[in-house]
């Protein structure tokens, strides 16, 4: 829990209270490697933090292959954005992971209770959003050597707790050719 206090007052000044009372909202989960989180036609209401572990979120395209949309690792915060919408993609542990989560409905109590919350949160999302935007721009216009080499720059801590063909998939190429880029990289 105290990564999680540590990782909100960041964004923002809390009192003790405050903190008490987003610690009460909040429960500790684990998640084994390979277990869902969220699946596919799923409702996913809530406000995950990541204390340990890696989640990946998939799908699936027409001709059922399935691709890595996303990783997230530790010291993230994420909820769906399309709040009460099914999700389209599975959320999958890549690792063994431990996590903090709160139902939507108390995390909008937050909200409603600690002054300048919104604020907090609204700064939170935002760095995620660009984060996230630019762990994906460069995977669009580069060659595949430069997505890999891309990929190592702004997921360090991945390369070795990811299995390549999660990689592969996020980077739109095969594993063969992964295995060939690491080779010629190497």
């Amino acid at each position: 829990m105290q990564e999680l206090i540590e990782y909100i007052l960041q964004f923002g000044n809390l009192n003790k209270q405050q903190i008490g009372l987003i610690s009460s909202k909040a429960t500790e989960t684990e998640l084994l490697k390979d277990d869902y989180f969220v699946e596919a036609g799923s409702t996913f209401n809530q406000v995950v933090f990541i204390l340990k572990g890696i989640l990946r979120i998939y799908y699936y395209n027409k001709k059922g292959d399935e691709i890595t949309k996303y990783f997230i690792d530790e010291n993230h915060l994420f909820s769906n954005p399309y709040k009460g919408e099914p999700l389209t993609e599975y959320i999958q542990a890549v690792t063994d992971c431990k996590l903090i989560v709160f139902p939507q409905k108390d995390w909008d109590d937050l909200s409603d209770t600690i002054v300048g919350w919104d604020k907090i949160t609204h700064k939170i999302f935002q760095k995620g959003m660009a984060e996230k935007l630019d762990r994906r721009s460069s995977l669009v216009s580069e060659d595949a050597t430069t997505r890999y080499l891309t990929f190592l720059e702004k997921f360090p801590t991945l390369v070795n707790r990811v299995p390549l063909s999660y990689i592969a998939s996020y980077l739109g190429i095969t594993q063969q050719s992964l295995s060939r880029i690491r080779k010629n990289i190497g």
